[in-house]
């Protein structure tokens, strides 16, 4: 920044030159855009990398979005710099979506590493595109900050639900397949549970990632849940233009922020709100880029499973009544945190300038002073014991991740025999065609980073065998991944997967599998000598592909590693 003062009209040319070439071209490009030497003199340069697109009401606000952080910037004295990345949602339900994470974070890196940004700012809504944002601001280190589009709201009533939200068109076609609903009431479900723009209005991935930067305290508060069709979105994104030009006068950058203590607090963010699985797999990948370990992580993930409550119950954690709207009106992040602050790290720095202490006792609750108990308890009350769990077993030595919150009771130990299939499209088929049996536990496998490549959600065939009345006697296990929006007894990301020779590749058909959740484990009740018998017997063949997949499989760890691309590998 110090260069850019001595940009004067009445500065001699020899030490004009000298200014500009110290500027690395900053100021020539700029000058090309149509900003004046008086306009850059002094004035911040932040960058807004946004993900807005026509093909997701995910991003689709974005634009407007990125307007409002514009005229925030501008009004504190800074310079937008708006560039795009790419934004996949996970509807498309292949291979490609993860991968897309990585990519996310390395274009922002790249332009912010060319370009010598004094500030960034992310927009973004969706699965994998917050996470690829978070990780870029633990990679580039300078002053950033988080603008979420905000959740949609939810749709009319359906099936017992006074709400409905995107999924219900999943279970909807299950229950047309087993002929409990007709074609005509299947269109109806799909084509209004979603009435408004925004990321999905269930708490999935894209809303628990949203919160999750919130609590990590790189998102202006209220930021994370706040509906997209809210003025208070548009207020948020402008306070949000105005703080990130104040960061970089503080020189608080986001290494400052993303600290080993505040990922401890967003797992426990995690834990109390019964949010998307693929949380642990992301928030493993943020700390790698912090230079934090997986084995620390993962035994956070274990140790506060264990410890955190569940008091928060939004769809589909332990509730078909409540939504992301309802979650805002009761308070939010903020009354979670409230709620959480004798087991929080309180003095940790946040986006505001303020440490999170500052944050809970200075908030105030716009919205509503009122707290839906329904859906936002004290640690004193909670709603059941855990949400998320970590297991471990002969099938999952390195890991898995379930979800308590969404699990049946009397399914928290659960042994089926094990129906297996080599890849989704076949389970989904068997599911179709009513061969899915109560007391079955569904293996699907080579969908893990390498084996798909790229580690697709397994949502539809759940979703489907919910539809049509299994969701309470069947379980499914698989190295891929879940939507956050599933619920049911399922256990994913089992480590090591398949396609590296993971002991789910060599479960058979008729076996006998157990999954118990209150203590942790997940074994395959095959004896140790019978495995490895198996083990010699097998053989893979990897499924054909080029270009970007390939170099993803090449370089991508286990889900138990966070999914991260390895450099060791190259």
């Amino acid at each position: 920044m110090e260069d850019y003062k001595y940009l004067t009209k009445n500065m001699p040319p020899a030490e004009m030159l000298k200014a500009i070439k110290a500027l690395n071209g900053k100021w020539q490009m700029l000058t090309l855009l149509g900003w004046s030497v008086d306009d850059i003199a002094d004035k911040p340069v932040i960058a807004i990398a946004n993900t807005c697109s026509d093909i997701c009401p995910g991003h689709v606000n974005l634009r407007q979005v990125a307007d409002a952080v514009k005229s925030g910037i501008i009004q504190a004295g800074g310079i937008p710099a708006e560039f795009g990345t790419i934004g996949v949602c996970d509807v498309s339900q292949n291979g490609y979506v993860l991968p897309t994470r990585d990519v996310i974070c390395d274009s922002i890196e790249l332009m912010a590493g060319a370009h010598e940004f004094d500030g960034l700012v992310l927009l973004g809504s969706c699965d994998k595109i917050v996470p690829g944002m978070l990780m870029a601001a633990a990679r580039c280190n300078i002053p950033a900050i988080m603008v979420t589009g905000g959740p949609s709201l939810g749709g009319p009533a359906f099936n017992g639900r006074p709400k409905t939200e995107n999924t219900a068109a999943y279970e909807a076609w299950g229950m047309y397949q087993a002929a409990k609903l007709s074609l005509e009431d299947v269109l109806r479900v799909t084509k209004t549970v979603m009435p408004t723009i925004g990321s999905c209005s269930y708490y999935g991935t894209a809303n628990t990632m949203s919160c999750i930067s919130e609590a990590l305290g790189l998102q202006m508060p209220d930021g994370g849940a706040t509906p997209a069709v809210f003025a208070d979105r548009l207020r948020i994104a402008k306070a949000s233009g105005v703080r990130i030009v104040e960061m970089v006068k503080e020189n608080i950058k986001a290494r400052d922020i993303l600290t080993f203590e505040s990922l401890q607090n967003a797992i426990t963010f995690l834990m109390a709100t019964g949010g998307s699985t693929n949380a642990v797999l992301h928030l493993t990948a943020l700390a790698n880029e912090l230079g934090i370990s997986s084995d620390k992580i993962m035994a956070e993930f274990d140790r506060l499973s264990r410890e955190v409550p569940q008091i928060v119950r939004i769809y589909p954690a332990g509730t078909e009544d409540y939504l992301m709207e309802d979650f805002h009106a009761s308070g939010g992040v903020p009354r979670v945190m409230e709620y959480l602050k004798d087991i929080l790290n309180l003095d940790v720095l946040t986006c505001t300038g303020n440490s999170l202490r500052e944050n809970i006792e200075n908030h105030i609750y716009w919205q509503s002073k009122e707290v839906n108990d329904e859906i936002i308890r004290p640690l004193s009350r909670p709603f059941q014991k855990d949400s998320l769990a970590i297991l471990y077993g002969n099938l999952a030595p390195d890991s898995a991740v379930c979800k308590p919150a969404g699990i049946p009771e009397h399914m928290r130990c659960f042994t089926g025999t094990a129906v297996c299939f080599d890849c989704e499209e076949d389970a989904a088929a068997a599911v179709s065609e009513l061969k899915i049996k109560p007391g079955s536990v569904v293996i699907i496998r080579y969908g893990g980073p390498k084996g798909e490549p790229g580690m697709r959600e397994m949502c539809n065939v759940l979703k489907f065998m919910i539809g049509q009345g299994l969701g309470d006697s069947v379980a499914l296990i698989t190295d891929g991944r879940f939507s956050g929006t599933n619920n049911g007894c399922f256990v994913g990301h089992i480590s090591p997967e398949a396609a590296e020779g993971g002991p789910l590749a060599f479960v058979k058909d008729g076996d006998q599998i157990r999954i118990d959740v209150d203590n942790r484990t997940i074994d395959l009740l095959v004896d140790d000598e019978e495995i490895q018998r198996r083990k010699k017997q097998w053989s893979y063949t990897p499924k054909k592909v080029s270009g970007y997949m390939a170099r993803y499989r090449k370089l991508a760890s286990s889900a138990g590693k966070g999914a991260v691309l390895s450099t060791d590998k190259i």
